[in-house]
């Protein structure tokens, strides 16, 4: 119960932290972009902004009010044009492959919406002789001009669905990773978990003084699995100590007669690791050799260089190989998923085994 509390005291602790180095203006922006997300929102002012450039760019030869109520009608014809072709032409006929069709159509559009616009235009000079004279010599060019309209619609249309075709596989794809690393990651935790408590559970049968040690130990192991590797990447220096840790618990349970030896070489600063990645290959080291064999050894060597990992882990084996292994490639297994998943083609794992030696050796980029 006193747990308990503490974990809720904590995590209400976490929340105020949390609320009170909000950045104040955060909820502003969000709102804003929120606003601005909105289909209506970001079509008007783009067809705002193309209005302007037209107006700023003829105005001042023309006046500005005079070419905006000019490029106003005809952005209003253009949009109906627009759409027509994003909402049904597209979908119903450049998406289906039936490009002849989609073409002809587009142009019927073209041949259809043009002269509506003109019309307005001409109207609208009712009492002005030379400018309906103007629009009438502009048709090529304005039928020329809704066709562009249309094409750059097609091109805009056809990018802005790619892009967000990826932006969803990319998500659809960092999900499934994250699942199914979640999904490796607690295999590996109850899979150590229950090693050790066996290992416990023995020493506690025989009344043995290592079993206090263990227990420390154990906590200080499981505190880091439940804290601390909850992150894609943990420090390096924690993933070390972790193993300091389980070796040393193996230390107070093997005894005197195995040899387990450690060695890091290299420096130890700002990297990153994937949390619990190299502890499938420690488990197998004693599970399947050391634990099988009187007198035997496991070495353990990591070199660090800059972002390069190199780890390699050398144990003594039976030399008769055992009958029943139902249970003891499930670590690698995983291990060699998560290395797929985390560290894609920047990882080397080999495996070597020998007739009384196994060996493991890989190689990380931890820039990955």
């Amino acid at each position: 119960m006193l747990y308990n509390a503490y974990i809720c005291d904590l995590m209400a602790k976490q929340s105020v932290i949390q609320n009170s180095t909000s950045p104040p203006l955060k909820g502003l922006f969000d709102r804003i972009y929120k606003f601005l997300s909105h289909r209506v929102v970001y079509h008007s002012l783009f067809w705002l902004c193309y209005i302007l450039v037209i107006v700023l760019y003829k105005g001042w030869e023309d006046g500005y009010m005079f070419v905006f109520i000019n490029e106003l009608i005809k952005s209003f014809f253009y949009g109906i044009a627009v759409y027509f072709n994003i909402y049904y032409l597209i979908p119903n006929y450049l998406s289906q492959t039936r490009f002849a069709t989609y073409s002809l159509l587009l142009v019927v559009l073209v041949i259809i919406i043009t002269p509506p616009s003109m019309l307005s235009l001409y109207f609208r000079f009712f009492n002005q002789p030379e400018f309906q004279a103007g629009v009438l010599d502009a048709q090529p060019a304005m039928f020329i001009m809704t066709f562009l309209i249309l094409g750059i619609s097609t091109i805009l249309k056809i990018i802005t669905d790619w892009i967000r075709h990826q932006t969803v596989k990319r998500e659809l794809e960092r999900q499934t990773m994250r699942s199914e690393l979640r999904f490796l990651k607690s295999q590996i935790n109850p899979h150590f978990l229950f090693n050790t408590l066996n290992n416990l559970y023995a020493l506690t049968l025989k009344k043995s003084d290592k079993a206090p040690e263990i227990v420390l130990k154990l906590s200080e192991m499981m505190r880091y699995m439940l804290y601390e590797c909850n992150e894609r990447r943990v420090p390096l220096r924690k993933e070390v100590n972790y193993i300091r840790n389980y070796l040393d618990l193996e230390r107070l349970r093997q005894g005197k007669n195995a040899r387990i030896e450690f060695e890091l070489e290299g420096s130890v600063q700002q990297q990153k690791i994937a949390p619990l990645m190299f502890i499938p290959f420690l488990e197998n080291s004693f599970k399947h050799g050391l634990n099988q064999v009187a007198e035997g050894f496991v070495r353990i060597h990591i070199e660090i260089e800059e972002q390069k990992l190199r780890l390699e882990i050398e144990n003594s084996k039976p030399t008769l190989p055992k009958i029943n292994h139902r249970s003891g490639g499930i670590g690698l297994q995983n291990v060699q998923r998560r290395l797929d998943l985390l560290y894609p083609e920047q990882y080397e794992l080999s495996i070597d085994n020998h007739p009384e030696t196994y060996i493991v050796q890989l190689k990380i980029d931890l820039d990955a």
